[in-house]
């Protein structure tokens, strides 16, 4: 088994004890009797609701997901250092990936693992929109040039993988996330031919929930993912373009 093998099956293992973390979104400023007590997390959360200190979670998608892969890049990160022989770093919030993961116990190299979450679309056969795997006219296209917002050249990495949370809205609840299920596959394993936007510069991941659930993508190899979306035409805004100029003329620099 290769190293990136053992990391997918060691975060397949570690994120089958994951439970739904976020519940409501604490409101202060309530009439509420100090000290609070509670003998069990189950008795605060009646406490707590009772006080009228629990308003919902945002129930839209972008920022109903950006609450969720919070919580699990923290959660990820405090299983990570609990582990020997492993290390983990934060991203940025829009660069990439989510999280380096480093360390012997996965062969000394770094690996990217990237989080994302997708509703199901009514029917729960389908995710609601495709998810973004990559943005394409960046560090993807230009793997050897170290972007802004990346911890290392895309090149560099041993695997990418991607952690995807789907779940089921529910909007009478207060925590909004119902049936969630955790998916962990190389990038490339669930990549379709599709971009994930009309106006960015996306690749995206397939659509259909059994087909992610089974790594099953539109490419039968590594290598074919990577021919035809590196000839992609992906189009070079002018801020893009300024940014690339800027790091040839470093990487030439250096040379």
């Amino acid at each position: 088994m290769s190293d990136s093998e053992q990391l997918i099956e060691w975060l397949r293992s570690v994120c089958a004890q994951y439970e739904r973390e976020p519940l409501a979104i604490y409101r202060a400023g309530r009439a509420a009797t100090f000290p609070l007590k509670a003998n069990s997390e189950e008795e605060l959360q009646q406490k707590l609701e009772a006080g009228g200190h629990f308003i919902a979670l945002p129930k839209e998608s972008a920022a109903l997901a950006n609450v969720l892969e919070v919580s699990l890049v923290d959660f990820l990160l405090d299983q990570i250092s609990k582990t020997n022989n492993v290390s983990g770093a934060r991203g940025t919030e829009r660069g990439y990936p989510d999280i380096e993961i480093t360390g012997p116990r996965f062969g000394n190299k770094p690996h990217a693992l990237d989080v994302k979450v997708a509703r199901r679309a009514k029917g729960g056969k389908q995710t609601q929109s495709r998810i973004t795997l990559y943005t394409g006219n960046t560090y993807f296209c230009y793997p050897e040039l170290l972007w802004p917002g990346t911890f290392r050249p895309f090149s560099n990495y041993a695997s990418h993988l991607d952690l995807i949370a789907i779940y089921t809205l529910n909007e009478d609840s207060r925590h909004r996330i119902d049936d969630l299920e955790l998916i962990i596959h190389p990038a490339w394993r669930i990549a379709s031919k599709q971009r994930s936007s009309t106006t960015r510069e996306y690749l995206g991941a397939v659509t259909s929930i059994s087909d992610l659930r089974n790594g099953k993508g539109e490419f039968e190899s590594e290598a074919a993912f990577y021919t035809f979306w590196r000839k992609y035409p992906f189009k070079v805004g002018k801020a893009v373009q300024q940014q690339l100029r800027k790091l040839l003329a470093n990487k030439d620099n250096k040379a």
